[in-house]
C-alpha cells in the first residue's frame, strides 16, 4: 500500500518538479503541504484507532481465565472451561463443550449485555410506564 502510495505521489509530482528546476525554494515545498496534511489525516482516522483496537483486544485475551463469559466472533456465546496458548475449550450448554481459537473470541458477554443509559430514553420509559398506571 505504501509503495502503490509512493509510485502515484511521484508519477503526478515528478514533471512538476523538473517543470519548476532549482529555482522552486520555498514555494516548491509549499506544493507537498496539501498531501502531507492528507497522510496526517490518513493516520489520525485510520491507522491510530485500529492500532488502540489491536492492543485493547490484546489486553483482554491476556486477561481471560476459567470461568468467563464470552462470545466469539462468529457469535457463538459460553463459559471456558480450558484454555491452551492457543485454543480456548467452551461450554455452549450442559455437557457441551467446543474448542475456539483464541485469536477468535470477541469479547466479555458482560460488555454485550450492558445498558447503555441515556437520559431521553429513562425519560421515555418513565413517562410509559406512568401513562399505564
Amino acid at each position: 500500500m505504501i509503495k502503490l502510495l509512493a509510485v502515484l505521489f511521484f508519477g503526478l509530482f515528478s514533471s512538476a518538479l523538473y517543470a519548476q528546476g532549482a529555482a522552486a525554494g520555498p514555494q516548491g515545498l509549499a506544493n507537498f503541504v496539501p498531501i502531507i496534511a492528507i497522510f496526517i489525516i490518513i493516520y489520525f482516522l485510520m491507522i491510530r484507532p485500529q492500532k488502540k483496537q489491536l492492543e485493547e483486544e490484546k489486553s483482554m485475551l491476556g486477561t481471560l481465565g476459567k470461568g468467563d463469559e464470552i462470545y466469539t466472533k462468529a457469535g457463538i456465546l459460553g463459559t471456558i472451561v480450558g484454555m491452551t496458548e492457543k485454543v480456548i475449550t467452551l461450554e455452549v450448554a450442559d455437557n457441551i463443550k467446543i474448542k475456539v481459537l483464541r485469536s477468535q473470541v470477541g469479547g466479555l458477554s458482560s460488555k454485550l449485555f450492558e445498558k447503555k443509559t441515556d437520559k431521553k430514553t429513562d425519560k421515555k420509559t418513565d413517562k410509559k410506564i406512568e401513562d399505564k398506571k
